[in-house]
């Protein structure tokens, strides 16, 4: 008789213990998508900051960034929108705008070889370069900086 009360109180345990263990498996399981998720948007974040000092690197090689540069900047950090807060984007805009108008005034530049336009200000074509190459090639400490609080991995 004590056999059979045994086979029936495990009869009646047996369904909530397989409840209980497929509910910490699903459990598990969110927990490791979440895990995925944060590391997915972790690369995506890393990625973008890795293009901004790509660019940062190749205006502070050569002292500009040609068009097709500044393009397939603008291209490869074009998922910042939905990955950072609106300073990221506001500070990738900046980078973009600086570096076109960085090269606007590299076309612009005249040596004494070549021959000048008319109304040509060379000083204000050497300021408007040097204004623009000098906050260019001083950002990439500000760019760890802003972009710190999104990939530090600490927390």
């Amino acid at each position: 008789m004590c056999v059979e009360q045994f086979v029936e109180i495990s009869k009646a345990l047996l369904t909530p213990i397989i409840a209980i263990v497929a509910t910490y498996i699903a459990w598990q399981q969110w927990k490791t998508n979440q895990q995925k998720l944060i590391l997915d948007r972790y690369d995506r974040r890393l990625k973008v900051y890795e293009e901004v000092r790509k660019i940062l690197s190749i205006i502070f090689r050569d002292a500009k960034a040609s068009f097709e540069d500044l393009l397939k900047f603008r291209t490869s950090v074009s998922e910042a929108d939905f990955l950072f807060g609106p300073d990221i984007t506001e500070y990738i805009d900046e980078i973009y705008k600086r570096g076109i108008q960085l090269e606007y005034w590299n076309g612009q530049y005249r040596d004494h070889t070549q021959e000048q336009p008319e109304n040509y200000d060379h000083k204000k074509v050497v300021e408007g370069m040097h204004s623009e190459l000098t906050w260019l090639t001083s950002q990439f400490e500000p760019a760890k900086l802003k972009f710190k609080k999104y990939l530090d991995i600490s927390n």
